[in-house]
């Protein structure tokens, strides 16, 4: 593994498309959703064994199980739509195997145990050396030779992968605020963390871990179901949630992951907007490939020309009015960031 890049955004922004242009190319690993599916549990401090590690990696997130039982799935879970043998229902579906595993091949079932049959065996090493070892390894199982990992919702994250990866490079990925914002309040992932939001705001806590059965017992009947095993879907569907709100939530994490990519070194960061590829796909691809570090090879820019969807570009203009200019107002903090931003 010669480079390893992560691209970091809000999500809603065409960074699902981008996994899929960047897994087309044969020096690139895309590693989509990795961050999404092992979250911080899997950076342990101190050193763990190669055991503990895989069992970090193996172990099913809970939020997301829920979300499955609920009837709730995301679209991002490739996993569930060719079910292998684990389910939520009954053993729990591994974190990589939810988004990461199937994304690399059609037979996910083999490559975990392909996988499981190395990493146990591992020497004790920090987390960081051991994700390290498993980028590479799956560089050297699909012959890549750079990797990239994607995550929708992620600017949180990339103080903690700064870190881990001193020498990573970072790109920050954006799509207009209206139109993400909109994005956004359709998608269920989106409407739960808003949901999750409001129940730490009314608890007063700053992780759910901290709730205890008194927070739980005051919260709303509409709200404390969410943190059940099973919770009727509709609560999520079918709330009545501001589009404002969204456009307030899009600001926070584009001023987050502007202010992280200015502290970072010129050569270990890049930004990418979504418009612009739409716009000049063969110029901002050719610019992010080589920014990774792989060449940008013509026969990959048609096939990511393809893969490019600009139907849903100026969504949010189809607003009424008076909506449209909530959420251009609520957005504008993140717009004037982004027209702030350094030069890339």
């Amino acid at each position: 593994m010669r480079s390893l890049t992560f691209v970091i955004g809000t999500g809603r922004s065409g960074s699902t498309a981008l996994s899929r242009i960047l897994n087309a190319h044969p020096d690139v690993l895309s590693l989509n959703e990795f961050m999404a599916s092992v979250g911080d549990v899997a950076f342990p401090p101190g050193k763990v064994t190669g055991e503990e590690f895989w069992q970090l990696l193996f172990r099913p997130a809970p939020h997301f199980e829920r979300m499955i039982r609920s009837g709730l799935p995301l679209p991002e879970f490739l996993y569930t739509r060719r079910p292998g043998r684990y389910a939520a229902q009954t053993t729990g579906i591994p974190a990589l195997s939810l988004m990461v595993l199937p994304h690399l091949t059609d037979d996910p079932d083999a490559l975990l145990d392909e996988l499981c049959a190395a990493v146990v065996r591992w020497p004790e090493r920090t987390a960081a050396e051991h994700h390290r070892a498993l980028f590479g390894l799956l560089c050297a199982r699909f012959g890549r030779t750079a990797a990239v990992e994607r995550s929708g919702y992620s600017t949180g994250w990339a103080p903690k992968l700064r870190a881990a990866f001193p020498h990573a490079r970072f790109v920050h990925m954006f799509r207009q605020g209206p139109d993400c914002a909109l994005s956004m309040s359709r998608h269920p992932g989106y409407r739960t963390i808003l949901l999750l939001r409001e129940i730490k705001a009314r608890a007063g806590v700053d992780s759910l871990a901290d709730l205890t059965d008194e927070h739980v017992r005051s919260l709303p009947a509409d709200l404390s179901p969410l943190l059940d095993e099973h919770f009727d879907a509709a609560l999520v569907r079918d709330r009545d949630l501001p589009l404002r709100t969204f456009g307030t939530l899009w600001s926070e994490l584009v001023t987050e992951g502007t202010e992280f990519l200015s502290q970072l070194p010129a050569d270990q960061r890049t930004t990418l907007a979504y418009e612009d590829v739409l716009d000049h796909p063969d110029g901002e691809l050719t610019r992010l490939a080589e920014f990774i570090g792989v060449a940008p090879l013509p026969q990959w820019l048609d096939t990511a020309s393809a893969l490019l969807d600009s139907s849903r570009r100026g969504s949010a203009r189809r607003l009424p009015a008076k909506e449209l200019d909530e959420l251009r107002e609520s957005c504008a903090p993140g717009t004037h960031v982004l027209e702030r931003r350094p030069m890339r």
